[in-house]
């Protein structure tokens, strides 16, 4: 008689990142890839967390990336330009095109909003934002921008702007979400993003390599396994 199939346990991923944040978006390429040449991916679960950099952003300013950073940071102008030129090639050696003089800075709550709001689509969304964002130049902290977003993916628009733009339950549920999440960050001690944590016991921070992801995914899945 032949031995009934053993279920094995599943490794929980919570990654936190910011939309605004491009090394969230390189870091969310290489684990990507980690994950997708990963043996035990079917037992490897994501959920993304919220996190804001600049939370006091005004909505709507609609300032240019490089001009926020300068006066966010009191540097110079041609510094902060150099260092976007270094980010975007490491952006580029994962296959992403990032323009900074194109990025406008944004208030990134709503947008969060719409990944919790996305339900199952949640990763298409945030690829999406990402690419709005950082290859568009789009405003994401702007209504109708975060609509096509979610019309592009697949995602009701009414529905959408009805969350976002009004006392729609969806919405304020969504928005309590994301600041569940901030809440989780500071309580998990998340001081920068990309920051990815498996079981909420073992973490790795940045846009590691992917081997770095391997070797983290692995990890996880061996958390789980050792305590049956």
């Amino acid at each position: 008689m032949s031995m009934p199939d053993v279920l094995l346990p599943t490794a929980h991923l919570e990654i936190w990142s910011d939309i605004a944040c491009p090394w969230c978006y390189i870091g969310k390429r290489r684990f990507a890839e980690a994950l997708e040449s990963f043996d035990d991916r079917d037992r490897i679960e994501v959920t993304w967390r919220s996190y804001q950099l600049s939370p006091d952003t005004p909505v709507g300013r609609r300032v240019p990336e490089v001009e926020a950073l300068v006066a966010m940071k009191g540097m110079p102008a041609e510094q902060v330009r150099q260092m976007f030129a270094q980010v975007s090639d490491t952006a580029a050696d994962v296959g992403l095109e990032i323009d900074f003089d194109n990025v406008v800075a944004a208030n990134t709550f709503d947008a969060h909003r719409l990944v919790h709001l996305a339900g199952d689509k949640r990763d298409e969304v945030l690829e999406a934002l990402f690419r709005a964002h950082f290859v568009d130049g789009e405003v994401i902290d702007d209504v109708d921008v975060l609509v096509k977003v979610a019309a592009e993916v697949g995602l009701d628009p009414e529905s959408t702007r009805a969350a976002l733009d009004g006392d729609d339950p969806a919405g304020e549920a969504a928005a309590d979400a994301v600041t569940a999440d901030l809440f989780d960050a500071r309580r998990i001690g998340v001081q920068g993003v990309p920051f990815f944590v498996a079981n909420r016991a073992v973490a790795v921070s940045g846009a590691q390599p992917v081997d770095v992801f391997r070797q983290f995914l692995r990890r996880a899945v061996d958390d789980v396994t050792v305590k049956l």
